[in-house]
Order: structure tokens, then C-alpha cells, then sequence
């Protein structure tokens, strides 16, 4: 196989930007030769732009069993990746799927099982933030230890501000039928999975969700979570999606020195000349304050920052040219398919934990989180049924 030749399902926000990046040839090895979704007005748009060289479909299983494509990339509403993956997976055809994995861990943990029995198909997440040089150096310095253990994570992110004709824009989201959530499936998937990539997966969770707090909707537009590690660290997330004024700012402690991303693009790394530990069992009131004052004649840590102007669009497009690289020469996956899950599982923890008023221990217990999701589905339909 000289080139990939791609079926994008959903022409939607992200489908039109994949179709143009691969129409283009901005992705090596990759060309676009389908693209599907079930609104002819898109499919009319998707003619303009594309013309004849490009075949269209309304129906994905009909683009996938025509032997016009050897991957899809999966762009469509939440609750359809896993089982648009898993029908392109069974039919021998590679998968690339938009965040988030799925709504509920039971699904993504089936298209994952299917996954792993075709090692031969290359399964991937767009998990773009990945491929942030910003990110992967901050996963360098953690994995380097230069930070020593982790003790607690901070992360506020609240520049996800969506405006009330947003989420009136389509039927389906800010809906538990339709989207499966709110900002914790929308907009925080890549804070959630960059959480579990940077710092490792949480073993607790309790969180506190707003329901339509500031907007007209049924699911969460506000989230305060507090978590905690195996080795004891703790940490918080505070998301949001009606603060126009927005912060974006990352702390991760460590006890031998401090990482601080502030907009996704800034970064402060502070290295204690001794450990906090070390400094902790040798120092008295008086030493302390000298030297956090400076007074001391040494210093407390050795401090470097640096800026990466984040660029959104590279990120998915870097994203795609390894998808491409994977398919073809083996390339070792930014984000593989299987991975996808451990996003979904944070928030669905969190979920469970303001549903039931409680702690939720990780792994989560995916029929109970599943029951509960169809409870919130029926409450939704038989209000919009009054």
C-alpha cells in the first residue's frame, strides 16, 4: 500500500477540518476518498469542496463494506464511535476515533476487546494534545524524576467557555441521549486524558457537578473534582464551560520541585536544591522563613521557564500523519485506541460520584455507571415529553 485511502464519517466542526487537511495533501501517504454523513446538506457541501474524485455516502457501513476506503476516521456524535469503530475493525478496515472513546466504559471496553483481536488494524485516538511539544516536554521532566514523587495535582480550566446558541446550534448535544454529557465529554476529554498520561491513573474520586447551572441544559456546565493516587498524592480539576473570562492554569508538586503551565503555552519548572523531605528534617522555624525570604544566603530552588505557542490545528494534523506512518511503515501510535478508555472512565467516575453522593473507587463498576446514565436518559425524555 503506497497511499491510505481515507473515509471520514461525519462532516461536522471536526470532519470538515480532517476531509480538508487530508484533500490537500497536508497528510503524507494519506489521500481523502470518502466522505459520510446522513445530512445530504453536508454531503451537497462535501460535493462543492471535494468534487468527483471523492465518493459520498450517507450510510458508514455502506462506505466501509465499499472497498473504497482502508481507514476511517470517526467524527460523529460521542455515543456512535464505539460502534462505528467496531464495525470497521470487524470488516478489516483501520480506525481513528475523535474524542472521547464513547460515553460509558461497558462500550469502549467492547470496541477495545474487538480492537485487540485484529493486532494487524491500527486503532488510534485523537487525542491531539498529545503531539503539544508543550505537554510532551512536561511528560519528559516527569518522567526524568526531576520533580521526584508526585504529591498533589492541580489543574483549573475554565477556558472552555460555549455560549447558550452553541448548544442550540444541534438537537443531540448538551444532551444524556445524545452527547452523554455535558463538558466532562465535550470539551474536558483533553484535559482528562492528559491527567491520566502525565500523572497516571486516579484509585478515588468525588466530585461535584452543576446540571444546567448558568446554562439552559440538562447535563453539567460545572465540575469541582478532588482525587487521590496510589501512592497517597492528591488532586483537583475544576472545569467549566460559563467563564468567559477563562483560566488555564496546571500544577504538579512534587517533593522535589514544582511544574506550573499556565494557558497551555507557559511553563515554570522549580527544582529544590534539596528535597522538601530533606529540608523538612533539617531546618527550624527560623532557617525555614530565612530561607524562603532569600535571607539565608542559599537558594531555595533553581528555576527555568519556557513558552510553546500552542497550535491547534498542527496538533490534529500531527495526529493524522502518524495514523498515516502507523498504517503504512509500523510507526509506534501518539495515542493508541486502547487508551481511550481511561478518559471515559475518569469521568464517568465523576459522574458516578455526584449521582450517588459519594467517593467512587477506580476501576468503576461500568453496569452500575450504565444503569444510571439510562435513568438520566429517561428523566431527559419524559421531561421533554411533558
Amino acid at each position: 500500500m503506497d497511499k491510505v485511502r481515507a473515509g471520514v464519517i461525519g462532516y461536522g466542526n471536526m470532519g470538515t477540518s480532517h476531509c480538508k487537511w487530508i484533500h490537500d495533501g497536508i497528510i503524507p501517504g494519506m489521500e481523502l476518498s470518502a466522505v459520510c454523513d446522513i445530512d445530504s446538506a453536508k454531503i451537497d457541501a462535501a460535493k462543492k469542496n471535494f468534487g468527483d474524485d471523492v465518493r459520498y455516502f450517507a450510510d458508514y457501513k455502506a462506505m466501509i463494506d465499499s472497498g473504497s476506503v482502508d481507514a476511517v476516521i470517526i467524527a460523529v456524535p460521542h455515543y456512535f464511535h464505539p460502534e462505528m469503530a467496531i464495525y470497521a475493525l470487524e470488516k478489516g478496515v483501520h480506525a481513528m476515533v475523535e474524542k472521547p472513546a464513547g460515553v460509558y466504559t461497558k462500550q469502549v471496553k467492547e470496541m477495545n476487546a474487538v480492537a485487540a483481536k485484529h493486532p494487524d488494524l491500527v486503532f488510534a485516538m485523537m487525542f491531539n494534545q498529545r503531539t503539544n511539544p508543550l505537554y510532551i516536554k512536561i511528560k519528559e521532566i516527569l518522567d526524568s524524576g526531576r520533580i521526584g514523587e508526585i504529591r498533589k495535582v492541580t489543574w483549573i480550566i475554565t477556558s472552555w467557555w460555549r455560549t447558550q446558541k452553541y448548544y442550540d446550534s444541534s438537537s443531540w448535544r448538551a444532551t444524556w441521549a445524545g452527547e452523554g454529557g455535558g463538558v466532562l465529554m465535550n470539551q474536558a476529554p483533553h484535559q482528562l486524558d492528559l491527567l491520566q498520561w502525565l500523572t497516571g491513573m486516579p484509585t478515588m474520586i468525588r466530585a461535584y457537578l452543576k446540571y444546567g447551572s448558568h446554562r439552559k441544559i440538562d447535563v453539567e456546565d460545572d465540575v469541582t473534582a478532588y482525587f487521590e493516587y496510589p501512592n497517597g498524592a492528591n488532586g483537583t480539576l475544576v472545569t467549566c464551560t460559563h467563564d468567559a473570562a477563562g483560566t488555564d492554569r496546571l500544577e504538579i508538586q512534587g517533593e522535589n520541585g514544582k511544574i506550573i503551565v499556565e494557558d497551555s503555552s507557559k511553563v515554570t519548572v522549580k527544582i529544590l536544591r534539596k528535597s522538601e523531605t530533606e529540608l523538612s528534617e533539617t531546618l527550624d522555624f527560623r532557617q525555614m522563613l530565612a530561607l524562603v525570604k532569600g535571607q539565608s544566603g542559599e537558594k531555595l530552588y533553581d528555576e527555568e521557564s519556557f513558552a510553546i505557542p500552542e497550535n491547534w490545528d498542527k496538533q490534529h494534523i500531527d495526529v493524522l500523519i502518524n495514523f498515516a506512518d502507523a498504517i503504512l511503515n509500523g510507526a509506534c501510535l501518539i495515542a493508541p485506541g486502547k487508551e481511550g478508555v481511561k478518559a471515559v472512565e475518569i469521568a464517568d467516575a465523576m459522574y458516578l460520584s455526584s449521582w450517588l453522593g459519594k467517593e467512587i473507587t477506580l476501576p468503576i463498576d461500568d453496569d452500575l455507571f450504565y444503569d444510571e446514565l439510562q435513568k438520566k436518559v429517561e428523566e431527559e425524555k419524559s421531561r421533554e415529553n411533558i
